[in-house]
């Protein structure tokens, strides 16, 4: 019988790869979308399908890997009240503060990503004695990416600014990538020999 742990890791690089090809395949969509002027609601499509198109492909697969993906994120649960609105604000607000930054969004999707990650991360090491490297890797490499999105929307492409979101976009499709393939091809299963909530 497989481990708990290594199921729910593979799950989770499952789930992070799934992602990742949708989030690249839909930006170089939009992308064209864009070149050619296309109406407003050809994004809303291009996203909407990616979605559908990746994860109704994986139907089967997600079904296998659902429990064990419930079963990490239940872990939240017992979380003191504190760990649950520190991981909220985390997630959240760099997401909430687009309304008011609309022209830092890209920045602060990859923030949000990020910090959303990292505090998930350490805080299913402190409360429920799991090393789920994958996530750390997510966070740090958007994190990391942040720096040079800003690099390549102020220099590089500061006349292409639809050329620079869809590189953005781009970068968080690396992370969850590379946070997956750790995952899906071993690197996690020592990682996670200390993981008790599976």
């Amino acid at each position: 019988m497989q481990n708990p742990s290594v199921e729910t890791r593979r799950a989770f690089g499952f789930l992070f790869v799934c992602v990742s090809i949708v989030v690249g395949a839909a930006s170089v969509m939009s992308e064209f979308a864009y070149i050619n002027s296309l109406p407003l609601y050809y994004y809303a499509i291009i996203w909407l399908g990616s979605f559908g198109a990746v994860f109704g492909a994986g139907a089967a697969k997600f079904r296998k890997a659902a429990p064990a993906i419930r079963s990490r994120m239940r872990t939240s649960v017992k979380w003191p009240s504190g760990a649950k609105a520190l991981n909220g604000i985390c997630w959240a607000g760099p997401f909430a503060a687009i309304a008011a930054f609309p022209s830092f969004y890209q920045y602060l999707i990859l923030l949000g990503i990020g910090l959303g990650n990292l505090s998930t991360y350490l805080l299913i090491k402190k409360y429920g004695n799991a090393d789920n490297r994958e996530q750390l890797i997510v966070a740090v490499i958007s994190l990391a990416a942040i720096p040079a999105a800003v690099v390549i929307d102020s220099s590089l492409f500061a006349m292409h600014q639809d050329i620079a979101v869809m590189l953005s976009r781009i970068l968080i499709a690396i992370a969850y990538a590379a946070g997956g393939a750790f995952a899906l091809l071993g690197g996690g299963r020592k990682a996670g020999s200390s993981d008790l909530t599976g």
